[in-house]
């Protein structure tokens, strides 16, 4: 990193003495990027400790107590950066299965700039993790990594907003129309809350950053696959096994009958997948059952995609084995396929000769992998560039005792959200 400031100085200085010669080579932002990269490394010790202090804060999904902590503490340190600060209550609730009745709020801030270009940046401050855990990941600093409860997903992501804003105020820069933040409490169980605000405000935006962790290799990701789930119940009679099955209405065999003819309308060579994965049926060995039900897990690369499979989920289940028996089906899209544009992968190959400003690599992935993103809500009904990523490198996210962010990674991290967030702004990315 000493080699990457002495250049970056030296640009500067050839830039004071030889202007011309300083445009013509692209050096002219030399002075705005020594700035940005000397404020993220004298930044990184007050990250630190803003992660040490959101991981103490216990926040699962279902914490109320712990979200309404974190929530205030995130917004009173918005409000502390010049932000217009509030705690929203999630203006509608799509609900599923494991939708809690009440909901953490939504932490939403907007900084007014001078400039013309509105851009988003969002995290979420819950965690998977039960009041009570944080006694087993407590923070603590071993070499280059930096441990916690929650640090990788997704605490080292606000605290990485934080301090991108307080760097942007230090330069004095607000070359944006409007910069907003939004940081929900409900990311690990799908953003019921969370996912009308998303993307109505993604809509508005220019630009919309994530700040989910870049993963062991820092990659900044553009599409990911989307989830959704099928539920299937059925309701028939229950009768004596042995005497007089007859008279029952056998829900395990109609429930059989309709996963049989719901299991073949997966096509993985469009990324297409649906697979039945719980099955419960029956109370007793000697009576027909009553009532039975399956579910199952659903993935695609298009939004199309998964309304197309919930019509035909509805229409095949029409057909019956048993006709007294009674089928419902509910289809439930948990969270929408993020998909890639011509702005998105113009922003992230811009973020690629960041890093190599810094002498660092970086990969663009621009294929759906995985899923599960709070960006493909934003990205939802958007034409913005909408980045996933842009949090530091970790490991261990949802397990017991080693989840941990590697603390090298704060730098170049602090440096490429702040470049990127003042270079778009200022019409550099197209």
């Amino acid at each position: 990193m000493k080699q990457t400031t002495f250049s970056l100085k030296k640009n500067l200085l050839a830039a004071l003495l030889f202007p011309a010669l300083a445009l013509s080579a692209g050096l002219a932002q030399a002075a705005p990027a020594a700035q940005a990269y000397d404020l993220a490394q004298k930044e990184k010790p007050a990250m630190m400790d803003t992660m040490r202090d959101l991981v103490n804060i216990e926040s699962g999904s279902g914490d109320l107590e712990g979200l309404a902590k974190i929530a205030a503490l995130i917004r009173d340190r918005l409000t502390q950066l010049g932000g217009k600060a509030e705690l929203l209550d999630a203006p509608e609730i799509y609900r599923m299965g494991d939708t809690p009745e009440k909901i953490g709020q939504i932490v939403h801030a907007v900084f007014k700039g001078t400039g013309k270009r509105k851009i988003m940046l969002i995290a979420h401050m819950d965690t998977v993790y039960l009041r009570g855990m944080l006694k087993d990941q407590q923070f603590r600093v071993d070499g280059d990594k930096a441990y916690g409860l929650g640090i990788a997903d997704d605490k080292q992501g606000v605290a990485t907003i934080l301090h991108t804003i307080a760097i942007l105020q230090k330069i004095g820069f607000k070359d944006y129309d409007t910069l907003t933040v939004l940081i929900n409490g409900d990311e690990e169980i799908s953003s019921p809350g969370g996912r009308s605000l998303h993307t109505k405000l993604g809509a508005e935006q220019d630009a919309v950053f994530s700040y989910e962790g870049g993963g062991a290799q820092g990659q900044l990701r553009l599409a990911t696959s989307g989830i959704a789930a099928a539920y299937l119940k059925v309701e028939g009679k229950s009768s004596h096994a042995g005497a007089a099955p007859e008279k029952g209405v056998n829900a395990l065999y109609e429930l059989s009958h309709q996963v049989l003819q719901l299991s073949f309308l997966s096509q993985p060579e469009r990324g297409l997948k649906l697979n039945w994965t719980v099955a419960q049926a029956g109370t007793n060995r000697n009576v027909i059952p009553a009532s039975a039900s399956a579910q199952a897990d659903a993935r695609a690369l298009k939004v199309s995609d998964f309304q197309q499979l919930q019509e035909q989920l509805q229409e095949r289940v029409k057909k019956q084995l048993i006709p007294d028996a009674k089928v419902h089906l509910t289809f439930e899209m948990r969270r929408p396929p993020l998909e890639t544009n011509a702005a998105s992968r113009a922003v992230s190959a811009y973020g690629q000769k960041i890093y190599q400003e810094l002498g660092l690599p970086m990969t663009v992935v621009d294929v759906a992998s995985g899923g599960g993103t709070d960006a493909a809500f934003a990205a939802l009904k958007s034409k913005a560039a909408v980045v996933e990523g842009m949090g530091l490198s970790g490991y261990g996210a949802h397990s017991n005792d080693a989840e941990y962010v590697l603390l090298n990674t704060i730098v170049p991290r602090l440096y490429l959200s702040t470049r990127l967030i003042m270079d778009f702004a200022q019409g550099k990315v197209q």
